[in-house]
């Protein structure tokens, strides 16, 4: 199992059309991917589940990686999150 811990820095949060992209990258891996944010966890694949985590701007999050492409994984939703920039 793979996990990664990273600040959300974008300014408006993992509001709905990050979220969607997030899931939909999550989507692309076999691997059984969740998210955690203040002690909340979702399954990183549901757009409602992540949406519900209403995580903000600088939250710690966790993801949590298990499966035969764990690493694809972790490197696609890291870099994910090192590319998200703020809405104009």
């Amino acid at each position: 199992m793979k996990e990664i811990e990273l600040i959300l820095t974008n300014k408006l949060g993992l509001h709905a059309r990050p979220a969607a992209l997030f899931v939909q990258t999550a989507a692309r891996f076999k691997s059984r991917i969740t998210i955690s944010v203040d002690g909340k966890t979702a399954d990183a694949k549901s757009i409602l589940g992540v949406l519900g985590l209403g995580a903000r701007s600088g939250a710690t999050i966790t993801i949590g990686i298990e499966g035969e492409d764990e690493q694809k994984a972790a490197e696609a939703l890291q870099q994910f999150f090192l590319n998200l920039v703020d809405d104009k």
